[in-house]
């Protein structure tokens, strides 16, 4: 038996390898104090859940489901963009339901990515990005992520040639795993860029709704024009602690929704309906859930880095996403210094060379534990002589 040559050369996904070597210590029974995964540790909201309840019981809801969503989703995605955003959306022609906002932008590299063409992708970035152009058949083209330019592109320097063979530009903000945030000046390069060089602008907003200090993040299809060029993504799962549902959307350019439905309707047939309908639930009801949830990861971002600063680093503090990203001490790669916290310390980071060549020198942390262990974190750390150098 072969496999295909498209998954030969593709490194086991990085939280799948993260998950294994958890399982491993912990068999051992070293107590772990998980800061790997961004999975949120709250339960989903009580209404979405009561909603799901209800709808499950509901036969109509037991049949296959619409490829692009159901109707009631798809409206519901609008009338919460349009509030959130102030973005107009058409529910039947600028909005489609997806399986997790990652099968989303996997499907649409297969949508506009034929072999030998160029896919410009954040380094450090989602991994997906990187992996799904690659089964498209298309080279990525990493676009360096660097702290000196606060973790914002710079288009400028996109290599001329790469860019002649590019077809899509992706964005991420506010950032995994970098946590950086960019304000409206980026947002429009971004769009004439994409306009400019006949690229479709990939916006993933999988955390516009974690944010701190009253800072409230934008999306791309605020700019003038940007729903010509731009498709974006965005997932229930940060905003509602609901990872484990698969639910999400993307939205923007007609055109470019009705080529990812193409993918979408001969691979998968859609989101279950109940799903669809507590998804509803979520998107109508009041936001006053997810600010109390901020309010906690809030709390949590200040333990965690008011510790870390205590043991030598010198961070500010996000403002948005639930993820710290930090360089590692002098005399440590990324893997060596993760590696020696899980063995000193029995405290699990990723390095940030899993996201990226770009991403070396740095690891990402998650504050989706409780304040308590991340305390404890902070405290084991202590103890085992872990500072920053």
């Amino acid at each position: 038996m072969k496999p295909a040559k498209r998954i030969l050369n593709v490194p086991p996904y990085l939280f799948a390898r993260i998950d294994k070597k958890k399982d491993e210590l912990r068999a051992k029974g070293v107590d772990i104090v998980d800061l790997g995964v961004g999975d949120p540790d709250r339960p989903t909201f009580p209404a979405v859940v009561e909603e799901m309840h209800r709808a499950i019981d509901d036969p109509k809801n037991h049949n296959y489901p619409p490829y692009e969503g159901t109707a009631g989703f798809r409206k519901a995605v609008a009338g919460w963009y349009k509030r959130r955003f102030g973005v107009s959306l058409d529910p039947d022609k600028e909005v489609i339901s997806l399986i997790g906002s990652k099968e989303g932008i996997a499907h649409a590299f297969y949508a506009f990515v034929d072999p030998g063409d160029v896919a410009l992708v954040p380094d450090p970035g989602y991994p997906v990005y990187n992996i799904g152009t690659v089964f498209a058949g298309g080279t990525p083209y990493a676009v360096p992520l660097l702290e000196k330019n606060g973790f914002l592109p710079d288009l400028d320097a996109i290599d001329k040639a790469a860019l002649k063979k590019a077809k899509l530009l992706f964005i991420n903000y506010p950032n995994n795993p970098t946590s950086a945030i960019a304000g409206r000046e980026f947002l429009e390069k971004a769009v004439k860029f994409s306009r400019d060089n006949d690229l479709l602008l990939c916006s993933d907003l999988a955390y516009s709704e974690v944010s701190f200090d009253g800072y409230r993040p934008l999306s791309a299809l605020e700019i003038p024009g940007a729903k010509d060029v731009c498709l974006e993504f965005h997932s229930l799962s940060k905003t509602y602690n609901m990872t484990g549902w698969r639910i999400g959307m993307a939205v923007g350019s007609a055109e470019a929704v009705r080529a990812l439905s193409v993918i979408k309707t001969n691979i998968d047939s859609g989101a279950f309906k109940a799903i669809q309908a507590a998804s509803i639930a979520a998107l109508e009801g009041s936001d006053q859930k997810t600010k109390e949830m901020n309010a906690v990861y809030q709390k949590r971002r200040d333990v965690i880095i008011n510790g870390l600063n205590e043991l030598g680093w010198a961070l500010q503090k996000p403002k948005a996403t639930f993820y710290v990203w930090a360089k590692v001490p002098k005399g440590h790669t990324s893997e060596s210094f993760c590696a020696d916290v899980l063995e000193k310390a029995g405290v699990l980071i990723v390095p940030g060379s899993g996201y990226g060549r770009y991403g070396e020198g740095y690891f990402r942390l998650s504050i989706t534990s409780p304040e308590e262990r991340l305390s404890e974190a902070v405290s084991r750390l202590k103890k085992a002589g872990i500072r920053f150098k």
